[in-house]
């Protein structure tokens, strides 16, 4: 069944790669718990079916970096890009995009969160396996409030203009 606006999201366990150490995070993977990380703020999610694929690296991705400051005067705490990737190229993709410090990049490696979610999109076909459908959600305090999901490979629904009309 497909999360809705008014559902607490799912908890599952999702990494981020960390580059530079902090008093609460060594450097590389560092595995959190979604419903812990949630708690307490507004976080303007959306996830892309790969990192480094077309439309995720040349619009997607850059759209949420590029108004990551309106959205944090609109009072979102952190942006968050999520995909059934691992953490390792989570990581590069989000170097190679300058995405530190405006948005998270957040793997989900074995789909778990998405499945938890029923966001998943089969591309067995295509020799990618299941990864999440293209979408975007607002969630406050562990809350859905916005959820934009997109059909197929479009980008019409989940894109960082349309999550930020709806703040």
């Amino acid at each position: 069944m497909t999360i809705k606006i008014g559902d607490k999201a799912p908890d599952a366990t999702l990494a981020e790669y960390i580059d530079v150490p902090t008093d609460v995070c060594g450097v590389g993977p560092n595995a959190f718990q979604a419903a812990e990380a949630l708690a307490g703020k507004t976080v303007a999610l959306f996830a892309v079916p790969g990192a480094f694929t077309p439309t995720c690296s040349e619009q997607h991705l850059p759209g949420f970096i590029a108004k990551a400051d309106e959205f944090k005067g609109k009072g979102v705490d952190e942006i968050w890009c999520m995909s059934v990737n691992d953490p390792f190229v989570m990581g590069a993709w989000g170097t190679q995009q300058k995405a530190a410090g405006k948005v998270r990049l957040i793997a989900d490696g074995n789909g778990e969160w998405t499945k938890k979610l029923g966001l998943e999109l089969d591309l067995t076909k295509l020799g990618l396996g299941v990864r999440s459908q293209r979408f975007s959600a607002l969630i406050v305090d562990g809350v859905v409030k916005q959820l934009n999901v997109d059909e197929g490979g479009a980008l019409e629904k989940s894109d960082a203009d349309t999550l930020l009309g709806q703040l």
